[in-house]
């Protein structure tokens, strides 16, 4: 039984010693520090040229010509389609005032007989002599 306590033992300072070697080649390293999640960027790795814009002074000048071309020719063409001018107010014959002017008197006269019959007698002495009086 002592042997299997001195393999255990032996094994376990084993592990030690692992741990402690692991520990100072990690500081011996470039980088000190050792972050769990992303990893760093170590020395090694070229550094990243800024980035360039996409266009040049030259390239801007061109496209901006070829803006200004495009909006000409929308205006241009714009213009040759404008929509013509509004016409004044519009009027109505004199034939067709005096028909509606009509149509509209015999409505009126109509709704005047027709309220007419539909009046009430205020007293039975009015209504008696209505008939009498025609």
């Amino acid at each position: 039984m002592e042997i299997r306590k001195i393999i255990a033992d032996l094994t376990g300072q084993r592990n030690r010693i692992a741990r402690a070697i692991i520990a100072l080649e990690a500081l011996d390293s470039t980088d000190a520090f050792v972050s769990r999640g992303r990893p760093t960027t170590s020395a090694k790795a070229a550094p990243k040229q800024p980035r360039k814009r996409g266009l040049t002074p030259a390239g801007r000048k061109r496209l901006s010509a070829l803006m200004k071309a495009r909006w000409a020719a929308r205006r241009k063409a714009a213009a040759k389609t404008a929509p013509k001018p509004a016409r004044g107010r519009r009027r109505m014959s004199a034939a067709a005032r005096r028909k509606i002017a009509e149509a509209q008197k015999a409505r009126w006269a109509a709704q005047k007989k027709a309220a007419t019959k539909k009046m009430p007698v205020a007293n039975k002495a009015e209504a008696v002599a209505a008939p009498q009086a025609g």
